[in-house]
């Protein structure tokens, strides 16, 4: 398993999913998307894995300064969403093709 888990420091749902797996002993690599963004193939891979629409966070601050809701183009979403890592659902937690985004034990216990 090469688990990647993007979130941030104060998300609860991200410290939630960190404990998960320090509790399995499963090794993780931890990406804070206040300091780095996912990358386009990174995203393109959770998109395919989740849906656009299931990565964005409608409650960010950014979602309605960037009018985000009347943006009917994926390909400009996606495009705000690599310039505005604020704008993500966290955790988004990834397992080579496979990914989540929320703490969803019920679909990582599969994964092992």
């Amino acid at each position: 398993m090469n688990i990647q888990i993007f979130g941030t420091k104060k998300c609860f749902d991200t410290k939630k999913a960190e404990r998960y797996f320090k509790e399995r002993r499963i090794k993780f690599q931890f990406i804070n998307l206040n300091e780095k963004s996912l990358s386009k193939r990174e995203l393109e891979s959770v998109r395919i894995a989740v849906g656009l629409d299931e990565l964005i966070n409608t409650s960010a601050k950014e979602y309605e300064t960037l009018n985000l809701a009347n943006i009917k183009s994926a390909s400009i979403k996606e495009e705000i969403l690599l310039n505005n890592p604020k704008l993500y659902k966290t955790p988004i937690v990834r397992n080579g093709k496979q990914a989540t985004v929320g703490y969803k034990p019920e679909v990582w216990k599969g994964w092992q």
